[in-house]
């Protein structure tokens, strides 16, 4: 099995990001140093289970969100994320990303991808 700790600390930065909160902050709601919170986004340290549940925990969003790269069955996570980037949508933006994943996913087909 190989764990992506590179990817997993992408994901937490962008989910940090997302919800506008710094990486202080992060750090001081999982009790750990502010050096050890950069260390696990810029994967120079490998994130331990029970810190990256309180991240997730932090975070408001699930583990396995955050391993989503690591995971083998990854389709049922993105199932997921897409279902909840839709779920703050309103019904014309739901159509216009519905149109952009129908054209993307149509010329990724076009081009042999």
């Amino acid at each position: 099995m190989h764990i992506n700790y590179k990817d997993i600390g992408n994901k937490i930065r962008y989910e940090r990001k997302k919800q506008n909160i710094t990486q202080e902050k992060l750090a001081e709601l999982c009790n750990i140093s502010i050096p050890h919170m950069s260390n696990i986004e810029n994967a120079n340290t490998k994130v331990s289970l029970p810190v990256l549940v309180d991240i997730a925990n932090a975070l408001n969003c699930t583990v396995d969100n955050l391993l989503c790269n690591s995971l083998n069955n990854n389709s049922i996570i993105s199932d997921s994320i897409v279902n909840d980037i839709l779920s703050g949508c309103d019904n014309m933006q739901k159509a216009v990303i519905m149109d952009t994943i129908i054209t993307l996913k149509d010329s990724l087909s076009k081009h042999g991808e």
